[in-house]
């Protein structure tokens, strides 16, 4: 399978599960303070993936490949998620989903600052029409919602951005494993004194069994695979491209929605999806076109040679 296309199912697998997380996070949100929530989250995904990275995937890390693995760590897995946290316990599913929908925007802007990638008409088009079908799902308007809110998931969009972007320099001497994987080693650390301090503040939350099986699905599912697909994506693809499969996320919440909580889905949402899904495959394709154009040009000039 060409590379393209796995990175295209990896990214899609990601974004497809953090759009079903909504649904367990917000129960779970109701119950244990989100510091201490993503605490747990990471507590169960690291033990998950240094298990599979020591069966598996063991590397020899340079010295120097710490700083990227720090940077997606403390960028991605505790200032991201923690906002995210954050501004969904004091938001709702609506304005989250359309102000986290700014993501694949601000890769664009990071990828072209830091890693030079060049815009095309292609990449400028997916990205207006992929923003346009967000825009037509969870529509325009945001109503009942915090402002407070809304300004952290603002946070949360740009600082996953710029971990993408981190994550695309560091697959470059490391598999997305070991990335991923003590990533979210140091986040756990790094989350331990916030954790504590909420715990001071506001006591243990008192589990039972469907919290349990919440913290373990957002734990494996949510944190271990998706976090791994997402980083496997980008390795594969441009990340100003990859960035444009985050746009599931708000389409499979949307059907989850319907599917679990009896949500009504309307015309806009059919229409939206279709704008969405023809906007990635047509940079997907493209994508795969200039990398056949690319090869076929080095093959030339080593024949020349």
């Amino acid at each position: 399978m060409r590379k393209e296309w796995l990175g295209a199912i990896s990214l899609t697998l990601a974004a497809s599960i953090w759009g079903g997380m909504y649904v367990v996070s917000k129960y779970a949100l109701g119950y244990i303070e989100p510091f201490t929530l993503v605490w747990m989250r990471y507590a169960v995904a690291f033990v998950v993936l240094f298990i599979m990275w020591w069966a598996f995937g063991r590397e020899q890390i340079a010295r120097s490949a710490w700083k990227w693995i720090a940077l997606v760590g403390v960028v991605g897995y505790v200032a991201s998620i923690s906002f995210q946290f954050i501004g969904t316990k004091l938001s709702d599913a609506h304005t989250g989903s359309l102000v986290t929908a700014a993501t694949p925007a601000f890769m664009v802007i990071f990828a072209r600052l830091i890693l030079k990638e060049r815009l095309t008409p292609v990449k400028i088009g997916s990205l207006l029409l992929a923003t346009l079908g967000v825009i037509i799902v969870v529509g325009w308007h945001v109503e009942g919602t915090y402002f407070i809110g809304s300004l952290v998931l603002v946070g949360a969009a740009i600082t996953w951005a710029l971990m993408s972007i981190y994550v695309k320099i560091a697959s470059e001497t490391m598999s997305s494993l070991t990335i991923t994987t003590f990533a979210i080693g140091i986040a756990f650390v790094l989350m331990t004194p916030l954790m504590g301090m909420e715990v001071a503040a506001s006591g243990l939350p008192k589990m039972n069994m469907v919290l349990w099986l919440s913290v373990l699905y957002v734990g494996i599912i949510s944190t271990a695979g998706a976090f791994f697909f997402w980083n496997k994506g980008i390795e594969l693809m441009d990340a100003s491209v990859g960035s444009l499969f985050f746009f599931f996320q708000p389409l499979v919440g949307g059907y989850l929605g319907w599917l679990v909580l009896d949500e009504r889905l309307d015309r806009n949402f059919f229409i939206g999806a279709a704008c969405i899904v023809t906007a990635v495959t047509w940079s997907t394709l493209a994508e795969r076109r200039q990398k056949r154009i690319s090869d076929a040009r080095l093959a030339s000039e080593r024949y020349i040679l």
